[in-house]
Order: C-alpha cells, then structure tokens, then sequence
C-alpha cells in the first residue's frame, strides 16, 4: 500500500493530476477539496494516497489530509458507494458539511449530488452515522501546501471549458455542466476556482 507521495507537481487537469517523484510520474485522481490546495506546477507538496486495484486497472488517488482520505476510505465501503462516486461526494461537500447531513438526516443535500439518489442518500446516513465517530482523528493540517494555490492548470483550453470538462468526469451531465458554469462570472478566474463556485451554486 501506498501511503503518501511527495514529489513535484507536474501537471494538473481536474479531477487527475501527475506528481514527479524522483523521475517517475504519478497520476492521481483527487477531489476537488484537493485540487483548491494545490501549489504552482513545479512546486512540491504531500498527498495521502489510497491505491485501488482492479482487474482491468489500478487506480491511485490523492488528498491533501488525512482527514479526506479517511472520508474517502469510509465511503467506499458502503454498499453502492464506488471511488467515483466518493470523488464526486468529497468535491461537491466538505468534510464538515458531509458530517453535517449525516448528522442532520439532510438527504436533500446529498442527492443534489451527481450519481446520489434518494436510497443511496439514505444509506449514506444511515451507514456513515456508526464510521463517522472515529472521522477526525486524523491530523488534517499536517500535509505540506504551498502559496501557489490556485494556480492555472496546464492543460490547453480555456478555463471555463476546463471547468465543464471537469464536471463532466465528476459525474454531471453535459448540460448541466455546461449550464452551471454560465451562470458564474469566469473572468480572471482559473478552473479551480469556477469549478468550487459551480459546485456551491448546485449544492444551494
């Protein structure tokens, strides 16, 4: 198992990302929680990581705490619940506000959430309720970031079709991709950033 990698960023195109470990490039998919973390490509920084193996890939995923990764860990455990879909839950909530519709029976909230219908919404309460006590033990400030956050990712295009793109592969619909982001002012902003304003206006 893999625990963390410290490396180099390399590239960054949401939800995947490359760090160069010593030579050799790393691709990872991570939340968006993650993505608004990440320094200037070629800048160093520390993901926990969470390897998952299948027949047909292996699949690596990043976070930038540990408090994430545990989320992440908890999610893929109910029955339902696969690395996508944790993806999605963790980019459109934090973990606090995920805590918080546990907690509050707040199905609303989480189905608004591509790929999370009302049964999955009410198995997600009622299975993370009894993991959610040992959530927070994790040290979640001790992951290195650096002052580059929000920096531009390199991948060509502009940042608004970055964006759609983006939440295309988190699971929303062309559509209403394409109809969340017209709503933001996408000026001056990088993808991260129209990407974390989408995401809260289709959460409201």
């Amino acid at each position: 198992m893999i625990g963390f990698l410290r490396g180099k960023l390399f590239a960054k195109t949401p939800p995947s990302l490359v760090l160069d470990v010593q030579g050799v490039g790393y691709e990872l998919e991570a939340p968006m929680t993650t993505f608004y973390t990440l320094p200037a490509v070629g800048e160093e920084l520390t993901l926990y990581t969470h390897l998952v193996i299948r027949e047909d890939a292996h699949s690596l995923f990043g976070f930038s705490t540990q408090d994430d990764r545990l989320l992440f860990r908890s999610l893929i455990k109910v029955n339902g619940v696969g690395p996508k879909l944790a993806l999605t839950i963790l980019s459109g909530q934090s973990a606090a506000e995920f805590r918080r519709c546990v907690d509050d029976n707040d199905t609303h909230a989480l189905v608004r959430l591509p790929g999370v219908g009302k049964k999955t919404a009410e198995r997600l309460i009622i299975e993370m309720r009894d993991r959610l006590p040992d959530f927070g033990t994790a040290v979640s400030t001790d992951a290195p970031s650096s002052s580059g956050a929000g920096a531009a990712p390199t991948k060509s295009g502009s940042p608004k079709q970055e964006a759609i793109s983006a939440l295309c592969s988190l699971g929303y619909k062309p559509q209403d991709a394409a109809k969340m982001v017209q709503t933001i002012d996408v000026q001056d902003k990088s993808c991260e950033d129209i990407i974390r304003l989408a995401l809260q206006s289709s959460i409201r």
